[in-house]
């Protein structure tokens, strides 16, 4: 088995060849993190729409988060094995699938089958910046990655605003028939202009690893999502937490045990992997606190005081100038990284977030106060998306990285579940009188703004024990097969 790199040997004649990559695989990025914002603005109005109770219509979201806990790790492991750009390939068809399922759908069986599909493709983000590894040269991975990463809080920012003037104005099939359009032309552009990678592991694939992570992390996501529908303290809810602890439990005893895991505990094990994941986790849930925060705030009627009477477009509006924040920081979180090391961009970005919660507590009067606040917390967010695959990179063989990125992805995925279902509880208990029903209290999202405060400022201490390097590694991008390659790729193959 070899680990070639087809590096371009004429630096000029490669430089618009990996443009046109990072163009492509950013674009699909967007696309598919569009997916968990598409159905946002119809929510409230598919209990009408497709004639079911609101506590079924939540599978809709809850689908398609559960299908892509489970298909980004394994579809990051089977890209080791038998190529990324295939199963990159694979992901963005089963988007458009789901999407043109969900377009044709007129019951909620359907539409939810439409859901998971599109919940699949949840590997792209990380196959791109394993791609981008394999495929481009040194001095231009580290721009490159960050903006791969910063697609996933582009596509979310932007896919909001546009999902909601498409709900406002046509049928709500068409966000599908448009989710499935856009996923047409990635897959296109990645069939003409992405190389395949020549790095493979080969291998069997882990399927009773696969089978048991799974298991652990649906019972896990499923008790964080519906505990609130269900009751906390409810057998449901308790039993599918008890179940995730025993499953997750035989599992990490059966991966350290498989000659051929499907996760490599052993590297995840590794401090500066295992510090990263951590941090991740708590940037997840910081980064979602401000999802679910700011919308709110720009819908409540002004008769609350505090509410800014907004219309749902007008919110997306709000949000979506921190996407294109996250973009336009990207190169400036790889040119720190590149000076200083990724540690100090991830540690740099999550005290910018904390700051943008701080001052959202202070500052929810205005429209253009909640634009501001949106802006600072997507500077803070696209420094450390910048700075995460770089971290992950940087500690593992290049025939894990596809492996290596999706646990990372999975990680802030949890942090992003845990922060829904807590700011739900909190949001549910803090309420205040408005006519016969009762609103979220101000207070109560002060509290969910402290708390995304405080899950970046512990992602800055969790930062702060990966390991430092030394100033001459720090400059050098993973991606350069320096000295240290092959010894990597001796160990990954042992």
């Amino acid at each position: 088995m070899s680990h070639t790199h087809s590096g371009p040997p004429d630096e000029g004649a490669s430089a618009p060849r990996s443009s046109a990559i990072v163009a492509v695989l950013a674009f699909s990025g967007i696309v598919v993190a569009t997916m968990q914002t598409l159905v946002i603005p119809i929510v409230p109005e598919l209990p009408r729409l497709i004639d079911a109770p609101a506590s079924d219509t939540a599978w809709a979201v809850t689908a398609t988060l559960l299908a892509a806990a489970v298909a980004t790790p394994m579809a990051g492991r089977l890209g080791d094995m038998f190529g990324k750009r295939r199963l990159l390939l694979i992901s963005l068809v089963l988007l458009v699938t789901g999407s043109v399922t969900a377009a044709l759908s007129e019951s909620l069986p359907v539409l939810i089958v439409g859901r998971l599909l599109q919940g699949l493709s949840g590997g792209v983000i990380p196959l791109g910046i394993s791609i981008m590894r394999d495929e481009l040269p040194a001095e231009r991975l580290a721009s490159a990655t960050a903006v791969m990463s910063a697609s996933l809080g582009v596509g979310g920012a932007l896919g909001l605003p546009t999902a909601a003037l498409i709900a406002e104005n046509f049928d709500w099939h068409t966000l599908f028939w448009a989710s499935g359009s856009l996923g047409a032309v990635a897959t296109v552009l990645v069939l003409t202009l992405v190389p395949e990678s020549k790095v493979r592991t080969g291998g069997r694939f882990d399927l009773v690893g696969a089978i048991g992570m799974s298991a652990g992390l649906v019972c896990l996501l499923l008790a964080i999502s519906k505990g609130a529908d269900w009751g906390w303290g409810s057998g449901t809810t308790l039993g599918l937490f008890a179940a995730a602890v025993v499953i997750l439990l035989v599992w990490g005893l059966f991966e350290l045990r498989t000659p051929q895991p499907l996760v490599d505990l052993r590297t995840t094990a590794r401090r500066q992997v295992l510090f990263t994941n951590l941090s991740s986790i708590a940037l997840g849930f910081s980064m979602f606190a401000m999802s679910l925060v700011l919308p709110q705030l720009l819908q409540l009627p002004e008769a609350t005081g505090y509410g800014l009477g907004q219309s749902l477009l007008a919110a997306g509006l709000v949000m979506a100038p921190s996407g294109l924040v996250m973009l336009a920081i990207a190169p400036v979180s790889a040119a720190l990284s590149k000076a200083k090391g990724p540690k100090i961009t991830l540690m740099t970005g999550a005290l910018i977030v904390a700051a943008g919660y701080g001052l959202n507590i202070v500052l929810m009067d205005q429209v253009w106060q909640l634009v501001l606040v949106s802006c600072v917390i997507g500077c803070g967010i696209g420094f450390t998306y910048g700075a995460m695959p770089a971290l992950i990179m940087g500690a593992v063989p290049r025939s894990e990285t596809g492996a290596a990125n999706s646990l990372n992805t999975l990680m802030r995925s949890i942090g992003t579940s845990v922060a829904s279902a807590l700011a739900g509880v909190i949001l549910a208990q803090m309420t205040t009188a408005l006519g016969p029903v009762s609103v979220p209290s101000q207070n109560g999202f002060r509290t969910v703004l402290a708390l995304g405060a405080g899950a970046a400022l512990l992602s800055f201490a969790l930062a702060a024990f990966i390991p430092r390097r030394s100033a001459g590694q720090a400059t050098a991008t993973p991606a350069a097969s320096g000295p240290a390659e092959p010894a990597e790729a001796a160990k990954a193959e042992a």
